[in-house]
């Protein structure tokens, strides 16, 4: 009998073991699942609170003061942006008519994006659009460091037009930060003299007419302060842990388990003291690859509250003829051809 039965209690003890291992091979998986998705980060975030601190981990008002008065700091800059820029329209913001423009208008341009250039020349980035309200447009750009023909095209199209500034930084989305600085520091050096500067993606609607509206009587769009120094659609979230993500952030990037507040980088406005502040306070902060959460932490280090504005569209508002008109901007306008149909209709209806 016990030789009858020992075939089956073997093959009794394979399946068990079989299903074991299927048992280890599911859990595995699993906790593997769980970390990919950030579950596990989680529970290391540090939480979010008034200690907030990054690097420089320290305060940066005496430093930034002494910049701006082109004073030596205590502290050198820990991150400064050492880029050349390769077309550089010094005299864009010099104007023998005015001595300070009301507001500068610099759109963050990918390189190849010519019509869509094109058409904000031609529609809200018009610079005579009013005739009593000095205005500028700059196109701020990197580079495709192996595309010559490109690279021809966009010098033949600074010298007609004399509104793009290029610096030598590689042009891709991860790049956006380098973009945004660069562009403050041109604007620190060769374009100090505008009482506010509106930064601009090139698939935005903009209304001239409510910008120059919001920044002369906030009141009339409720609950702003009569001094804005940063105004756009602001939020606050949370960084994505999971892996797939274009978004992922590691906990050595940033430990906290929320972003600063934060305006959404398509559309934004500063005054000039903002300016000045954050172009000086980012050069005491780490760099990081997300544009806005890089300002959003630079305005928290500067002590700059950023104030929410529904009229800042972060995503497409649906459009018909009669709900623009106190539209400030509205993400999603890839199609340059959109761009004007909608820009003229609301011009003709005076909300543009």
């Amino acid at each position: 009998m016990y030789c009858l039965l020992r075939p089956c209690f073997q093959t009794g003890l394979r399946l068990t073991s079989k299903i074991r291992l299927t048992y280890i091979c599911i859990f595995i998986s699993l906790i593997a699942l769980l970390d990919f998705f950030g579950a596990f980060t989680h529970l290391f975030e540090i939480t979010y609170d008034s200690n907030f601190v990054y690097p420089y981990e320290g305060d940066v008002h005496e430093f930034v003061n002494a910049l701006r008065h082109n004073e030596e700091p205590a502290i050198k800059p820990i991150n400064e942006y050492k880029y050349t820029f390769l077309l550089n329209n010094q005299q864009k913001c010099i104007d023998v008519a005015y001595s300070t423009f009301r507001v500068v208008y610099i759109v963050k341009s990918s390189i190849e994006n010519f019509e869509r250039r094109s058409a904000i020349r031609n529609s809200w980035g018009f610079e005579k659009r009013f005739f009593d309200v000095p205005l500028r447009t700059i196109f701020m750009l990197g580079l495709h460091p192996y595309d010559d023909e490109l690279q021809a095209k966009v010098k033949i199209e600074a010298a007609k037009y004399k509104d793009i500034i290029q610096a030598d930084f590689i042009d891709s989305y991860y790049n956006n930060t380098i973009k945004t600085v660069m562009g403050f520091k041109w604007l620190v050096k060769y374009c100090p003299n505008s009482k506010f500067y509106m930064f601009v993606d090139d698939d935005i609607y903009v209304s001239v007419k409510n910008v120059l509206r919001f920044i002369r009587n906030p009141v009339n769009y409720p609950d702003y302060l009569k001094e804005p120094k940063k105004i756009g659609f602001v939020f606050v979230s949370s960084p994505h842990r999971h892996k797939s993500s274009k978004w992922y952030i590691s906990l050595s990037e940033y430990p906290y388990h929320l972003w600063p507040p934060y305006i959404t980088a398509g559309a934004y406005i500063l005054s000039k003291e903002a300016l000045l502040d954050m172009y000086y306070t980012s050069l005491y902060t780490k760099h990081f690859k997300f544009d806005d959460i890089f300002l959003g932490i630079v305005a928290k280090k500067a002590d700059i509250e950023p104030f929410h504005c529904e009229e800042f569209h972060f995503h497409k508002k649906d459009y018909t003829k009669f709900n623009y008109k106190y539209v400030i901007t509205s993400h999603g306008y890839e199609n340059p051809n959109e761009l004007l149909t909608v820009w003229n209709e609301q011009k003709a209806l005076g909300n543009a």
